[in-house]
């Protein structure tokens, strides 16, 4: 039951979706009617249930965190900008993937034209995409705004817009094969049932496909990732090192320069060289950027945690030719796709626990919509 690229309401692995339209009529008084019964329907209603509340909560965080960072009078720093997208892409995943599905497991078999289907199919990997670039685009701006602090301050609107522009770009480009590969179809040739279906045309046409999916959406994503924490961390231990070295309690509570980096007792104060203490830096800029690097973490542990079994099951799918496929192994495909979904619920709930007051500011938003912006509070830094 792969989202995006065959939810198709039961699960089946892409090999069998393959062998069912290319197997014979069926038998001789078979009616088409029980081509329409091959699922657990206690199975389908919870989850046409559990879709429902991710639908409802995705929706109404993503919306909230939208309201806050676009609120009248508020100037979008680089962070709030990939945050405000971020949200765009995970309300994508709420109304374009969750939202479908959800109607797909009530008729069971597709109720549109091929028109639709493909369109369907196409938003749903598309809002894979773009919720998993651009986070990865956020990650990338926390590694320069981390480990090269310089490269913000050279033209500092244009490079998280560029960033941002290029993961939305990518996700367009890259979820265009699910234009051609899924189309309204019959489930059997002759049978009269139709459903929005793949058709790859080679035996191997699904593993590669899937495996090209899970290359592009999940593990590269990861690998990029985990290098950009690793500098991170790397360099985030650098500076506190620099910082214990830099200055050295001594008898009576003063602070002794250390003759390889002199520095101020005094935050904000200035070295005999005229230059800002490093101290300093490390204390005030740094520590903004600290709190957004944690947060962009813990956004990431979210959505590895969430589609790793996802994808893991999909691979297993489709490279063990003695994979299971029976009830226990539609169960587990449905398990799996419904903690994927929990990644689009994930992102505001951690955005909203680290901003402190997103309710408030959405709320003051609705309140300001339409009306002159008032002088906007000071705000913190975001990086």
């Amino acid at each position: 039951m792969e989202p995006g690229w065959s939810w198709n309401g039961s699960h089946s692995s892409q090999t069998t979706h393959s062998t069912e339209l290319q197997s014979s009529q069926p038998p001789a008084g078979t009616p088409n009617r029980t081509l329409l019964q091959g699922r657990d329907e206690q199975l389908a209603r919870a989850e046409v249930g559990v879709l429902a509340a991710i639908l409802l909560v995705a929706t109404a965080g993503n919306l909230a965190v939208l309201l806050a960072v676009c609120r009248p009078g508020r100037k979008l720093s680089r962070m709030h900008l990939f945050v405000l997208h971020l949200a765009l892409s995970d309300l994508g995943v709420a109304l374009f993937q969750v939202l479908p599905q959800m109607l797909w497991e009530v008729t069971y078999r597709f109720a549109g034209p091929d028109l639709l289907c493909r369109a369907v199919k196409y938003l749903q990997v598309l809002s894979m995409f773009a919720s998993t670039y651009t986070l990865m685009a956020m990650t990338l701006d926390r590694y320069v705004a981390v480990c090269h602090p310089l490269r913000t301050l050279r033209q500092p609107g244009r490079q998280p817009c560029a960033m941002v522009g290029a993961a939305w770009l990518l996700s367009c480009l890259l979820s265009t094969p699910q234009l051609f590969i899924f189309s309204l179809r019959e489930v059997r040739p002759g049978s009269g049932v139709l459903d929005c279906w793949a058709d790859f045309g080679y035996p191997w046409g699904a593993r590669a496909y899937i495996t090209w999916t899970t290359l592009c959406i999940f593990l590269l994503p990861v690998g990029i990732l985990t290098a950009c924490y690793s500098l991170i961390c790397r360099e985030i231990c650098k500076n506190l090192k620099g910082k214990t070295q830099s200055c050295a309690p001594v008898t009576g509570g003063l602070l002794a320069a250390s003759p390889s980096a002199p520095c101020c007792s005094q935050k904000g104060s200035q070295c005999p060289s005229g230059q800002p203490s490093r101290v300093s830096s490390v204390r005030t800029i740094s520590r903004a950027k600290i709190r957004t690097v944690k947060m962009t973490f813990v956004i990431v542990v979210a959505y590895v945690a969430c589609w790793a079994p996802f994808f893991s099951m999909q691979m297993w799918s489709v490279w063990d030719e003695d994979a299971p496929d029976d009830e226990s192994a539609d169960a587990a495909f449905t398990i799996t796709m419904l903690l994927a979904s929990l990644s689009s619920c994930c992102n505001p709930c951690i955005y909203m626990f680290f901003s402190g007051r997103p309710l408030q500011d959405a709320a003051r938003c609705l309140a300001l919509w339409g009306c002159p912006p008032s002088a906007p509070r000071r705000q913190g830094s975001a990086g």
